[in-house]
């Protein structure tokens, strides 16, 4: 957001160079992220002055130049050589002097003394265009005859400078979205002097001139428009708005377009307000009607634009068609022209919520949307108007025509709520005197309705729709006292605490981040499950079930022994939602009832925490560019073994076996010594049918008190990047089908500890007739790597030889 100092100015008389202003301002939340320096002309027009030409006489060199003296009010006349054809004696110019620069062409050049054809030319004799007041280039500037030599151009031409505060406005802070917003913040801050007072724009101008005009307006839908007002104003002329007006928009970076526009963009950025004026000519009927769009309605914007409406989106029409999107852009066929001659203003508070919905559906963002999904004043709609009807009479001329219109069925109340005085001080960490505290609240037209001991009731300006609750108020306070004002107290409290190593709670959302980041949602199943559900496994594991002797229905009968059926009824819930491709997980606890020594006494109930993984369906949404692939076993192994590496767990710290039981009917079981790490595989598909679901589905389970030893364990030390090349061998192996994976992976490391960086399998081969029975092909590469020099054919080879030993002797291998 741009604020010009020149402009603040109107509304509080600060005296401040502005880099000192730009600090108050960023250290009462407005922070300055940058401030430039703005001149109406560029250059400023310094170093051209006033002159006039005291002779001219023809060039004896150039039949096109002339040789002329020129009065610059000083002692000695200047010569310089001119050729405009008006150029005269008696005339009063414009005059670059030696040094100044001059901005006309694409590069800007400086104006040095030299010999033009002969004759000495101490300055030049300036046209509209080379001082950048205009585009008339017929000739040199002819000035009033009563202009003093001497005298400034940019004094001469009310040339302006000003300083644009580039303020990076916080989304909470559109009470400051304005010149005058910003200006009721700085009179906060400079509350105690005296000669620095706010000074609100003024609306005695404004009177009705006639009632000749009748607009009518209905708001349909006055929850999305809690406010509408309106004027009409007849007889204008829209033409170039004056200097004063340009120049402020200019200053801000806005380009002038025509007058009435301009007065609109002109409140908005004074005061906040948003307005629209509508040419009044095109309104059907005189009739203003606030509702919802019909479905679909095709609607083309000021920028010529087609947008598809929906039927929550707020329009402003006539009796007949659309004129605006609400609080957001006007129509294109409604909008101000050169041609209009009546208008109807508008000036209206619109919700937020809905603003913002439209707005960012359609992609449209303009400073009117900004401002209304931000939360504009709900009191500000009837002071603009008449702000903004006054100016447009006084640089279009015409006359008020109507009645002001104000439709505000129920008025937005004020915030009203209770702080303490103790509360306010205990937040801020210092004892601020009550009546400091009282003056700023007042400053900040927060106004004090009752006061009882320690307590005072509040009331909030309605533009404040951040200030809501009591903390709001300690940094309403709080900025405008000084951050810096605030010690850093000498003494601190702390409180030494002791966690356990690692952290279980530091790793539970270590894990979470991987998974989510992988596309996983996590879930949160219900700890009681059906004892039926139990029937499908064995019973051994349905007699460790906890059964509940007073359940609350039949479907909550026990305490889950097995996460994997709340892992099922949430897979079927989504797939008879229409969303089968799922990735989910869940930190929970399962329940097992363990029998003592004599199967009869001593039994007790034991809770395990365990981390459960799912994936089915497909491994990513429907999309263009890739075809459906569904995921598979190995999919959600290398997630698996994803939070294995991310966690520093070492592929040497567990063992990998095959195994199946009555929840899994192909599985791999991480194992560290006798306790089992985690668990990954198909479920059975008696499991999977049994809740009606016509897919694979694979699951895996991590033993979350075996995973913190392990963790527990890993001491993560720092290696630099390794700065010779990988070299990388692959293996075609035939072994017998019962051999796993991880016994070749297992081996391998065994037999080359230091060069051996990873063993990857990437085809699995099985086919009787050319292989043979009971038997399959593995393609697996291996990937060496010296952290010391570069690893020679020779070494590389060796290292492979013994490999190949390795797996003929123990898993009777044949090398294909």
């Amino acid at each position: 957001m741009k604020i010009s100092y020149n402009w603040l100015k109107e509304y509080i008389g600060i005296e401040m160079q502005p880099q000192d202003l730009s600090k108050v301002l960023t250290s009462i939340g407005l922070e300055v992220e940058s401030a430039e320096d703005f001149e109406s002309v560029r250059g400023g027009l310094r170093g051209v002055v006033i002159g006039e030409v005291i002779t001219c006489e023809r060039h004896p060199n150039a039949d096109k130049l002339s040789v002329t003296t020129v009065n610059v009010g000083g002692p000695q006349l200047l010569h310089v050589v001119c050729g405009a054809s008006n150029v005269r004696a008696g005339l009063k110019v414009p005059i670059a002097t030696i040094g100044t620069t001059i901005y006309s062409g694409a590069e800007p050049f400086i104006i040095k003394q030299a010999k033009i054809r002969g004759e000495l030319s101490e300055g030049m004799l300036c046209g509209q265009d080379e001082l950048g007041l205009g585009t008339d280039h017929s000739g040199i500037m002819e000035l009033e005859a009563s202009c003093i030599p001497g005298t400034l151009a940019s004094d001469y031409f009310g040339i302006t400078s000003d300083t644009v505060f580039e303020i990076g406005l916080t989304p909470n802070r559109i009470d400051s979205a304005s010149h005058y917003g910003v200006a009721r913040d700085l009179s906060a801050y400079f509350r105690d002097q005296k000669n620095i007072v706010l000074h609100k724009p003024e609306i005695n101008k404004f009177s009705i001139d006639s009632k000749i005009a009748s607009f009518k307006v209905f708001v349909e839908n006055t929850e999305a428009c809690p406010r509408y007002s309106g004027i009409s104003i007849s007889g204008i002329k829209v033409k170039e708005s004056p200097d004063w007006l340009k120049k402020r928009l200019l200053a801000i970076g806005m380009n002038p377009i025509n007058n009435v526009v301009d007065v609109t963009n002109f409140i908005l950025h004074e005061i906040g307000q948003p307005l629209h004026a509508f040419d009044a000519s095109k309104i059907k009927d005189h009739t203003i009607i606030v509702k919802n769009a019909e479905e679909g309605l095709v609607f083309k914007t000021l920028d010529g634009i087609e947008h598809n409406l929906k039927a929550s989106d707020l329009i402003i029409a006539d009796s007949s068609q659309p004129l605006a999107l609400a609080g957001i852009l006007g129509g294109l066929n409604s909008g101000i022209s050169d041609s209009t001659t009546e208008l109807f203003l508008e000036s209206a508070y619109f919700n937020p919520v809905n603003v913002r919905r439209t707005a960012k559906r359609l992609g449209l963002s303009t400073d009117s949307s900004f401002r209304f999904e931000r939360g504009t004043d709900p009191a500000m709609p009837l002071f603009a108007l008449k702000r903004a009807a006054a100016l447009i009479r006084e640089v279009a001329g015409g006359k008020i025509v109507s009645d002001v219109i104000d439709v505000y069925p129920v008025e937005i109340k004020e915030a009203v709520f209770t702080v303490s005085l103790s509360y306010i001080k205990m937040l801020i960490g210092k004892e601020i005197p009550s009546d400091t505290i009282k003056q700023i609240l007042q400053a900040l037209e927060i106004v004090i309705l009752k006061e009882q001991e320690d307590v005072l009731e509040i009331s909030v300006p309605a533009y404040r729709v951040d200030v809501k609750r009591p903390a709001d108020i300690v940094e309403e306070i709080l900025r405008i006292y000084g951050y810096n004002n605030v010690e850093i107290s000498s003494k601190i409290n702390a409180s030494i605490t002791y966690s356990e190593k690692p952290d279980h709670v530091k790793l539970r959302n270590k894990i979470s981040d991987i998974l989510s980041s992988n596309g996983f949602n996590e879930i949160m199943c219900n700890s009681l499950t059906r004892y039926e559900h139990y029937d499908l496994l064995d019973e051994e594991a349905k007699d460790r079930v906890v059964k509940i002797l007073n359940p609350l229905s039949n479907d909550l009968n026990a305490i889950r022994n097995e996460m994997v059926f709340g892992f099922l009824e949430t897979v079927i819930h989504n797939i008879n939602r229409q969303n089968s491709d799922l990735r989910i997980y869940e930190f929970g606890n399962v329940y097992k009832l363990h029998e003592g020594k004599d199967n009869k006494s001593l039994s007790k109930y034991v809770e395990v925490p365990v981390i459960g993984m799912l994936v089915t369906g497909n491994k990513t949404d429907a999309n263009w560019i890739a075809k459906d692939e569904t995921a598979d076993f190995f999919h959600l192994k290398g997630f698996l073994e994803n939070i294995f590496g991310k966690l520093g767990i070492s592929v040497l710290s567990y063992c990998i076996e095959e195994h199946s039981n009555a929840i899994f009917a192909q599985s791999l079981k991480y194992t560290i010594g006798k306790n089992i790490l985690a668990e990954v595989g198909v479920l059975q598909s008696k499991l999977v049918q049994a809740f009606d679901i016509k897919q694979s589905v694979y699951y895996a389970e991590i033993h979350w008190a075996i995973l913190l030893e392990l963790v527990s364990k890993v001491n993560i030390q720092y290696k630099e990047l390794p700065r010779f090349p990988e070299v990388h061998r692959d293996l075609a192996l035939l072994l017998d089908s019962r051999v796993s994976f991880g016994k070749i992976k297992d081996l391998a490391f065994k037999s080359e500890k230091s060069l051996l960086r990873s063993v990857n399998l990437f085809d699995v081969f099985e086919n009787e007739e050319k292989l043979g029975k009971g038997k399959k092909s593995y393609a697996v590469n291996f990937v060496l790597q010296d952290a010391e020099k570069t690893l020679t054919d020779e070494k590389v080879d060796k290292i492979m030889n013994n490999l190949i030993k390795v797996y003929e002797k123990e898993l009777n291998a044949q090398i294909r």
